[in-house]
């Protein structure tokens, strides 16, 4: 059965920082479902670690980092309900209700979506739950990811013309502003689309209000444009994004994304200028995982770049085919837990029954620019870890990887082993050419010992 919308949006533990010099490296990668810790029947050889098959060549680059954020992000994050009662304040009974009104909108955004109406938004009651608890957790794994991608990923252009797709309360403007503080001066005009214009409306005065407390800026340009997926914007746009509109638009159809993918990718391109950037953000459930991996299939047949999650170009290792339905299909996606989220946060979901301990979140990043020629040396692999970690026989840790090899399972133990967490980008040196790489019983993924 599929996952819930919204029930595992929110990470983690700290990681080693993400050196801005490795920011400009064109990354391709595409990762993997959700593994729980558990134990592992595995039947191959077991890794003997002072003749393993590869070795580290650099520290991990981790994906979700907090330390890459700068303190008036974190600053901002922590006080994110004070901000909106600024906006948008809510009375002393309000409050009390809130946390009954969260359970309630949460309900129509999973189990009971079907009974939602399409302009639940308009609704002030929801719109308020919404900002005061879903745009706040967004928030959180937008700007540890955000704040972790190469600047590749995002727009080039001083002046650049942005498009967010199913914007709501602006909530990827908001996070872009907070995440990435060299953007903060840029010149961008923004076009924000949705259906409900009364969430883009609250949504502006948010961004606007967390724009003024910014030292030294100017807020970008806001233009709000009512209208669905589809609807024409009057400039083509130089970086196109979205979260979680795909997911919404899966829900509402009954057809499989392998016949929705083609619309999705013209549209896409219709939107764009000659050399765009795009940035494609969902909430890491089976179906929204697999139109990812299909836009993506897309953007290689068109000779686009996948900037990140992928360290590859070649097919997707965890594509999901039919996992929604109940294959064992891995899909791409990458958790977080969550118990460095801001504590007001953490205590609001504790009220509303709906307590959070981990993120998982689906991405692409894509670029029309042609892929840079790879220098990167025959004996080095990059491996995308898409899993958390389980644990293998004879005192082993496993984690699930993609790479250009197709689906890996890392092994390791010891020290190395606390410090790779789902997300992470590892360089390692192989020793062992490929053919003669182990092959695991179980998954299929070649064994990598580290």
């Amino acid at each position: 059965m599929e996952d819930k919308f919204y029930s595992k949006f929110t990470e983690g533990k700290k990681s080693k920082k993400v050196k801005r010099a490795e920011a400009n490296k064109k990354i391709h990668v595409q990762p993997e479902s959700n593994q729980k810790k558990s134990s592992y029947n595995n039947k191959t050889s077991q890794p003997n670690h002072k003749n393993s098959n590869s070795s580290f060549l650099l520290p991990a680059s981790a994906l979700f980092s907090t330390s890459t954020l700068d303190k008036f992000a974190q600053t901002t994050l922590s006080n994110f309900d004070e901000i909106i009662q600024g906006v948008r304040p809510l009375n002393s009974r309000q409050i009390q209700q809130l946390p009954d009104n969260i359970r309630s909108l949460s309900h129509q955004l999973t189990d009971q979506r079907s009974e939602r109406r399409l302009g639940y938004m308009n609704d002030n009651i929801q719109l308020s739950s919404y900002v005061r608890y879903f745009t706040w957790w967004n928030l959180v794994r937008l700007t540890r990811l955000f704040s972790n991608l190469p600047e590749s990923s995002f727009p080039q252009k001083e002046d650049s013309i942005c498009l967010d797709l199913g914007s709501g309360p602006l909530t990827v403007v908001t996070a872009l502003w907070l995440a990435r503080p060299e953007l903060r001066n840029k010149k961008f005009t923004w076009y924000c689309l949705d259906v409900s214009s009364n969430s883009m409306a609250l949504g502006e005065d948010i961004y606007l209000s967390i724009a003024a407390r910014t030292p030294d800026t100017e807020p970008w340009k806001i233009i709000r444009v009512k209208g669905s997926f589809g609807t024409s914007i009057r400039q083509k746009c130089d970086f196109i994004t979205c979260a979680n509109m795909f997911n919404e638009l899966d829900q509402a159809s009954d057809m499989p994304p392998e016949f929705q993918s083609k619309k999705y990718f013209d549209q896409l391109k219709n939107y764009a200028a000659a050399y765009a950037h795009f940035l494609l953000i969902e909430p890491g459930v089976p179906k929204a995982a697999r139109t990812l991996s299909l836009l993506r299939d897309r953007f290689l047949r068109n000779q686009d770049t996948i900037i990140a999650p992928c360290p590859h170009s070649e097919e997707c290792p965890m594509n999901g085919f039919k996992s929604y339905t109940g294959s064992k299909n891995k899909w791409c996606n990458f958790a977080f837990n969550t118990e460095d989220a801001p504590v007001r946060l953490q205590k609001l979901s504790t009220l509303a029954k709906l307590p959070k301990e981990r993120a998982v979140l689906s991405f692409i990043s894509a670029s029309s620019h042609p892929a840079a020629e790879n220098n990167k040396k025959s004996d080095e692999l990059l491996l995308r870890i898409a899993s958390d970690s389980f644990m293998l026989p004879n005192h082993c840790t496993g984690y699930y990887a993609c790479s250009k090899l197709g689906l890996t399972l890392v092994k390791t133990r010891g020290q190395k082993a606390e410090k790779i967490k789902s997300g992470d980008l590892i360089p390692v040196k192989i020793k062992t050419p490929d053919s003669q790489l182990k092959t695991d019983e179980k998954s299929g993924a070649l064994i990598i010992e580290i």
